[in-house]
C-alpha cells in the first residue's frame, strides 16, 4: 500500500493540488454491447461515452479510456455498491468491473497558464479550440501513462498510478515554474 503524502504548489504559473480521493472502477468489455450500456448508465446515470470523451454529472463519471474500457468515476464510498451492480448486470456478458480506486492518484492542474504547463509535459493539442471540456486524453506524461479532463475553464483533473504519484507531482511542479509561461495561447503575448 502507497504511503499518504501530499502535493501542492501554488506560487508558480497554475496551482497544482492533490484531487480528493475518488471512487473508480475499470470496466472492460464490448461498449457497443446493449447489456453493458445499459449497465453503465444503470449505475451511473450516464451513457457510455463517446471515443476521448468524458461525461459527468452529479459527482458521477464515466470515462471512455480505450475501445474496450471505461472508467467509472464516483464517491470512493459508493465504490463496493456500483461495483456490486455492475457485476450483477453483467453477469451473463464477458466484461470485468474492478475496483482500481486505490491504484491511482489525481491531482487538479488549475489557472490561466494550466495548459501550458500540461502542453509541456503531453503530446497532445492542447489548443482551446482542440480540446475542450467533456474531452478526456489518455497519454503520456513526461515518462509515464496518465489521463486529464477540464473540470471548467482553465482547471483539469490528471490521473496516474499511484506509484508514479510522486514524479508526477514533481514534474508538474517543474512544469509550472514561476516565469516558464510559455503564452503560446494568449491573446496578446508581451513585448510583441
Amino acid at each position: 500500500m502507497s504511503e499518504p503524502m501530499t502535493a501542492g504548489a501554488d506560487g508558480g504559473i497554475a496551482a497544482i493540488a492533490e484531487a480528493p480521493l475518488q471512487g473508480m472502477i475499470t470496466l472492460r468489455g464490448d461498449l457497443s454491447d446493449d447489456t453493458i450500456r445499459a449497465a453503465v448508465k444503470s449505475a451511473t446515470g450516464q451513457k457510455v461515452p463517446e471515443r476521448g470523451m468524458i461525461n459527468t454529472a452529479d459527482g458521477v463519471g464515466v470515462c471512455w479510456m480505450s475501445p474496450d474500457e471505461l472508467l467509472i468515476l464516483c464517491a470512493h464510498g459508493d465504490v463496493p455498491d456500483k461495483l456490486h451492480q455492475l457485476q450483477e448486470s453483467l453477469s451473463r456478458v464477458h466484461a470485468l468491473a474492478v475496483n482500481v480506486s486505490d491504484a491511482r492518484a489525481g491531482f487538479i492542474l488549475s489557472g490561466p497558464h494550466a495548459r501550458d504547463v500540461l502542453a509541456k509535459l503531453c503530446p497532445v493539442d492542447l489548443a482551446p479550440d482542440r480540446f475542450a471540456f467533456g474531452q478526456l486524453r489518455r497519454t503520456r506524461l513526461a515518462q509515464v501513462p496518465a489521463a486529464f479532463w477540464m473540470l471548467g475553464e482553465d482547471r483539469f483533473h490528471l490521473i496516474c498510478f499511484r506509484s508514479q504519484k510522486q514524479y508526477v507531482s514533481d514534474v508538474l511542479t517543474v512544469s509550472a515554474q514561476p516565469g516558464s509561461a510559455v503564452n503560446v495561447w494568449s491573446k496578446t503575448i508581451s513585448g510583441t
